[in-house]
């Protein structure tokens, strides 16, 4: 269930988080819900927040047993940041920019290890997309052991147009995929980089694929092809903190 200080129930109070760009992370709607349910829908998916039916049960487990008039958000514990916010940070460092793209992490407990691992590592920031991934909950936030204090997080709503983006600041985009011929190691990490990390069933989009600047893969010799996302995204930022430290 999730933390009961992020949840936001009824439908007027609802409304209002929206109106206010509230960081909505998913919105509960009851299936049987009628009246102004829908404008409220329409609402939450103009602003590209995901919504879910849920059953009563839900609902009042989400709102712990209040009056929640068939509608329940779940919002972020988690302050964003944008794109910019971290080019920023890196040049105040002066310091070569190194972020990462996570295209589609759904498991909580992956994106905070990748949060603890990118602290470690001096990443300057993580890009989320905003749809079909996992944002910041109370869940991340003790996975990562607190390094979600200190780790800039921006949540877009198109990954391949942030990529664009990091592209026309003078960053490389490398991705990952184990038909690539390239080892992963191979790679120059000293320039300014962003590396994406798939998700953990699929592994990177076919369109985020084609736009990374180079794909390079995790040489592997066992039965099992492929690795965890955190554990795969640990070996890539070892890699560029390697290079850069010679």
């Amino acid at each position: 269930m999730e933390d009961s200080k992020n949840v936001i129930f009824g439908r007027n109070p609802v409304v209002e988080a929206i109106k206010g760009n509230r960081e909505i992370e998913k919105l509960y709607v009851s299936k049987t819900a009628g009246g102004n349910i829908a404008k409220i829908i329409k609402m939450a998916r103009d602003r590209n927040i995901i919504v879910s039916t849920a059953d009563s049960n839900t609902l009042d487990k989400l709102s712990d047993g209040k009056n929640h008039q068939g509608v329940v958000a779940v919002c972020s514990v988690y302050k964003y940041c944008e794109i910019d916010d971290i080019l920023s940070f890196a040049k105040a460092k002066n310091e070569k920019p190194f972020l990462l793209l996570l295209d589609g992490i759904t498991d909580t407990h992956n994106l905070g290890a990748i949060i603890r691992t990118a602290e470690a590592f001096g990443v300057h920031g993580i890009i989320i997309p905003r749809r079909r991934a996992a944002g910041v909950n109370s869940t991340v936030v003790k996975t990562s052991a607190g390094a979600t204090e200190y780790v800039k997080i921006a949540k877009v709503s198109n990954i391949n147009i942030a990529i664009k983006k990091l592209k026309e600041e003078g960053i490389w985009i490398v991705g990952s995929s184990i038909d690539s011929k390239t080892d992963f190691d191979k790679a120059d990490y000293t320039l300014p980089i962003a590396i994406v990390i798939g998700s953990e069933g699929e592994g990177m989009a076919e369109l985020t694929q084609k736009n990374c600047d180079f794909i390079v893969k995790i040489p592997m010799t066992g039965r099992i092809n492929s690795l965890n996302a955190s554990v795969a995204a640990s070996l890539m930022m070892f890699e560029v903190v390697r290079q850069r430290n010679k």
